[in-house]
């Protein structure tokens, strides 16, 4: 190999190397630091895609197993509040039945249909003062709940069914009118009679439609949050640095580091030498 001194190849070579020496210290030091192996695009585009695709779904399914509970909650309450219309209607039944056996005086029947009317009353304000989350719990409409992982395809709606409540319509689908009868009548407390325990029957199915939505609602709920988890690990395998590796990486590249800056010295020391040649 020729002495000169326009090209220093051997220094280049120790720059170039040491230049890279030092970009992947501080890629491995900003992944220690940071706790993730992708800081940039330029880490791994595909990883960085994959992984922001995978936040993106995280925080849909999050938020639907709490939109699921929502649910769950607004349905619960409409049970609890069918469950005090069904002891009211209870004793509607004990009312009716003594008004219809024709043993009660007219002031006793009329006693009786006194407080039957005030259940009637009592039936109306639970079904228009019952909310959750300031929403009219019995609506003559469907509640729709939607869980979904932030695509069309993983979108589900769950219509939960509660239906209105008023002393015109006590229990599921049309209801049962309640509104226009008395107790003043053995015939009138029959004919009652009637219609109170049709709307008692009315009321448990409404009710075991509400329990299957519940248990719907949970059931979403619990993949959501299932999906979620495994959302989660699938995204902090792509992100999360590995310590192991990482601290390896760092041991090496301090020592190419060292070892680089000593090189480029040699190197360019070297070309001293040929100022000997001029003395």
């Amino acid at each position: 190999m020729s002495l000169g001194i326009l090209t220093n190849v051997a220094a280049t070579y120790a720059e170039n190397n040491l230049n890279q020496t030092q970009n992947s210290l501080q890629n491995v030091l900003q992944q220690l630091s940071s706790g993730s192996r992708i800081n940039s695009g330029a880490d791994d585009a595909a990883g960085l895609s994959i992984a922001d695709g995978l936040t993106a779904n995280e925080a849909a399914l999050t938020q639907s197993a709490q939109n699921a509970q929502n649910g769950v909650g607004l349905l619960q309450t409409a049970d609890g509040a069918l469950s005090q219309v069904t002891n009211l209607l209870d004793r509607a039944v004990t009312l009716a039945t003594e008004a219809s056996n024709g043993g009660l005086t007219a002031a006793q029947s009329t006693a009786a249909d006194t407080e039957f009317q005030s259940i009637l009353t009592e039936i109306g304000n639970i079904g228009s003062t019952t909310n959750f989350n300031s929403t009219a719990v019995f609506g003559a409409t469907a509640t729709d709940f939607t869980v979904s992982d932030g695509t069309s395809a993983g979108t589900t709606t769950i219509a939960a069914t509660v239906g209105a409540l008023t002393t015109a319509n006590v229990g599921a689908g049309t209801g049962v009118d309640l509104s226009a009868q008395v107790l003043t009548s053995q015939t009138a407390a029959t004919t009652a009679l009637g219609k109170i325990t049709t709307a008692i029957a009315d009321i448990s199915a409404q009710r075991g439609a509400i329990g299957a939505n519940i248990n719907q609602l949970n059931a979403a709920a619990n993949v959501a949050s299932s999906e979620e988890v495994n959302l989660s690990s699938a995204q902090s395998a792509i992100l999360s640095t590995n310590f192991g590796q990482a601290t390896s990486d760092l041991a090496k590249f301090q020592v190419l580091s060292q070892t680089g800056i000593s090189a480029l010295a040699q190197a360019n020391s070297s070309q001293q030498e040929i100022l000997k040649l001029l003395q």
